[in-house]
């Protein structure tokens, strides 16, 4: 399958949600199985040689290609959640948003010093999540070996939280 295909498949949905916003919905690539299937393997083939120990899958949309990342790539998945979601103890890290901050958490044993990650979300906007998800898996040790995203909205310039990590993104919008 295509990259114009499964580019293709993503849909704007405007003023969600809230007015002003277009919406990536990913959710015609999860339904196709082929579509779905190419993603993966994208992603998972950069990382077949050096495999990561964890794959680190960021709230929400980030768990579905993690999850599938983790399985393929025979390696564990490691939740990066929003805070209060995790029932564990936890670490935070908080980043700012247009009209506030965010903060989002993992739990305190969830990664080794030394530990090789794959840091996985469905879509780079100003970078803000996945930044602090680094700093999440910087704090326990952690070595991120690369970056993934489904969409990349490079006019949002998100790159610039993620400063020191190898990333790609399948689809880049302008």
């Amino acid at each position: 399958m295509s990259m114009e295909t499964i580019s293709g498949l993503i849909r704007d949905i405007k003023d969600f949600p809230k007015q002003g916003i277009v919406f990536k919905d990913i959710t015609p690539v999860l339904k196709s199985p082929e579509a779905f299937a190419e993603v993966i393997e994208i992603m998972s083939t950069r990382y077949l040689k050096a495999k990561p120990d964890y794959v680190v899958a960021v709230e929400s949309r980030g768990f579905i290609f993690g999850s599938a990342l983790a399985y393929r790539l025979g390696c564990g998945i490691v939740p990066v959640r929003k805070k209060g979601k995790l029932p564990y103890q936890t670490i935070e890290a908080s980043y700012d948003l247009e009209y506030g901050t965010a903060t989002m958490e993992i739990h305190s044993d969830a990664l080794q010093k030394g530990d090789k990650v794959l840091l996985i979300d469905d879509l780079l906007a100003t970078g803000g999540t996945a930044g602090a998800a680094i700093r999440l898996v910087e704090k326990l040790g952690a070595r991120i070996i690369g970056v993934e995203f489904l969409v990349e909205l490079a006019f949002l310039n998100g790159r610039k939280n993620i400063p020191k990590h190898p990333v790609n993104s399948i689809i880049v919008v302008d």
